[in-house]
């Protein structure tokens, strides 16, 4: 019996119209095959948004999104956007969707390919075999907390305020993510914190803790933030999955992403309670090549395999595309971005095609 899904597109700015176009043809390819049927609907969002209808966010593709089983980005911005109001400007938009859709958990998977372990900065022995997944909190901590601003003091002075505040409630259910993407990896989850000095990150792992009773079959660990950075960068496989605050999994993230040596290859995720799921890469939207096909496309199409697995649970689809991907860079195909001696260059739709043969 085919399983049918609805898919919102939103192609954005730069490279994404064609990025996602690859995607579109690979997930209809691997359709074919596991009995899925995909009904795409494309909607405005970003820069084409703000040229087309005035604002980032239409209310229109808020309400499509809404309406879907996933969404799927591509990038979004770009140089001729970037005189607007804050309050304008395609990352605006971005920042909306999330709030939209509530996405609270963001999943950023680093992952480094065999065939490109020699593109990171960092020693062969040191990155090769590294499949992290960081699990970041994403509405809550420093960034939200309340009061926040720079006021003046009875002395004359200005005073810089954030709060960092979690309520239990915000803690439990992005643990509860981290938990259960844990069950699908190697049961192995490593919660971070700075307890040793702050209150909220007490309660953070305390709730964390108590959770861990739901879960026997996940092994927990917990890290201070200081320490988990180092040890990130000291003995990286030591990590499956990470789950940790909105603060700490900016930071710890974009250095985990490093690790792979090409920004050019990570998906991410960012998920609700039970809300459609948004997918897109970590990548930007890189106009300075659009329209030349010269993009890289496998980080949407490693997108689309997230949103497979965890947004849908289409665990057979997921593993159909990353093995894909995985032949694709063993027979020696890159894109610009990851070009290195001895391979052989193809452009952004020349990788869809070599995709699509590899399936």
């Amino acid at each position: 019996m085919t399983q049918t899904y609805q898919i919102t597109l939103l192609p954005g700015d730069g490279i994404g119209p064609e990025i996602i176009d690859v995607t579109v043809k690979v997930l209809k390819e691997v359709g074919k095959q596991c009995n899925l049927t995909f009904n795409f609907s494309k909607a405005l969002m970003g820069g084409a948004a703000i040229d087309e209808t005035g604002e980032p966010l239409p209310q229109q593709t808020l309400e499509t999104c809404r309406n879907s089983d996933a969404v799927l980005l591509a990038a979004i911005g770009g140089y001729q956007w970037d005189h607007l109001p804050r309050k304008q400007r395609p990352e605006t938009g971005l920042l909306g969707l999330r709030a939209g859709l509530e996405l609270f958990a963001n999943l950023r998977p680093a992952k480094i390919f065999p065939q490109l372990v020699d593109a990171s900065t960092l020693k062969r022995e040191i990155v090769e075999g590294v499949d992290i997944m960081v699990v970041r909190e994403l509405t809550g901590g420093v960034y939200f907390g309340q009061p926040k601003g720079i006021f003046a003091t009875e002395t004359g002075e200005q005073r810089g305020v954030n709060t960092m505040a979690y309520t239990d409630r915000e803690i439990d259910r992005i643990a509860k993510v981290a938990f259960e993407i844990a069950q699908k990896r190697n049961k192995q989850l490593c919660s971070v914190d700075k307890a040793n000095v702050l209150e909220v990150s007490q309660l953070w792992r305390d709730r964390v803790t108590a959770l861990c009773s739901s879960y026997p079959e996940i092994e927990l660990s917990h890290l201070y933030v200081d320490n988990a950075a180092m040890q990130l960068v000291r003995a990286p496989k030591q990590f499956d999955t990470i789950v940790t605050g909105n603060l700490f999994g900016d930071i710890l993230s974009d250095a985990a992403a490093m690790l792979t040596g090409s920004i050019g290859m990570l998906p991410s995720a960012s998920m609700g309670d039970g809300k459609p799921a948004l997918f897109e890469p970590v990548h930007g939207s890189a106009p300075d090549i659009a329209g030349e096909d010269k993009a890289n496309p496998l980080a949407q199409v490693l997108s689309a395999a997230m949103m497979l697995r965890y947004g849908l649970d289409e665990p057979t689809a997921a593993e159909k595309i990353e093995q894909a991907v995985f032949q694709v860079l063993d027979q020696g195909y890159r894109t610009g971005d990851i070009m290195s001696e001895g391979m052989t260059l193809l452009g952004c739709q020349q990788m869809g095609d070599a995709l699509i043969e590899a399936l």
